[in-house]
């Protein structure tokens, strides 16, 4: 029988934190058509999802630190992220299915990239969900600490209201200080 993963990755274009992964392998009991590319969905339908998911799958998250994808480089981190949840989950799948172009290098596994694969396959839509509602909190934790970022609601992306912050409050500790624009403010 095949068990199938989808492996999806959130934050590659953040400024801030690390970068997340989750690996979801779906059962029978879920319902699939529920299940969307977490961009396309609100919040709210989101945080109702990531319960649902995590009720009738096995999930694992996997992450890169700061200091990682400033040594890796982001797209190095986004597959070490992705290769950790895949490892975590406790039963190993037959397939991997994994958004994007890029592939994690693991052995004794096999591994298939889908393009826009979060809009195709339902596991890699369970799998961003779960990241980015995992993410998501960790950021708008971190936004509570670090007041006047936004990161509530921008999650550390590059908006106007954020770059303007940075320009006002200056970069933190949290920030990529490898991407563009902080590099240029530093």
């Amino acid at each position: 029988m095949k068990i199938i993963a989808g492996v999806d990755e959130v934050g590659r274009g953040s400024l801030v934190g690390p970068v997340y992964a989750a690996a979801v392998i779906l059962k029978s009991s879920i319902n699939t058509k529920l299940l969307k590319d977490s961009k396309s969905i609100s919040s709210s339908k989101r945080k109702v999802l990531f319960k649902h998911i995590k009720k009738n799958s096995i999930w694992a998250i996997g992450k890169a630190s700061l200091k990682e994808i400033e040594k890796l480089n982001i797209l190095n981190a986004s597959l070490l992220a992705m290769k950790r949840a895949i490892k975590k989950l406790k039963k190993k799948p037959s397939h991997v299915l994994i958004d994007g172009n890029k592939l994690p290098n693991m052995k004794n596994y096999k591994l298939k990239s889908i393009i826009k694969g979060d809009q195709k396959i339902p596991s890699i839509s369970a799998a961003s969900i779960i990241a980015k509602v995992t993410r998501d909190k960790v950021i708008s934790d971190l936004g509570k600490k670090f007041k006047g970022y936004n990161w509530q609601k921008n999650f550390g992306y590059g908006t106007s209201q954020h770059l303007k912050a940075i320009k006002n409050l200056g970069i933190t500790k949290h920030h990529r200080k490898t991407f563009s624009p902080i590099n240029k403010l530093k």
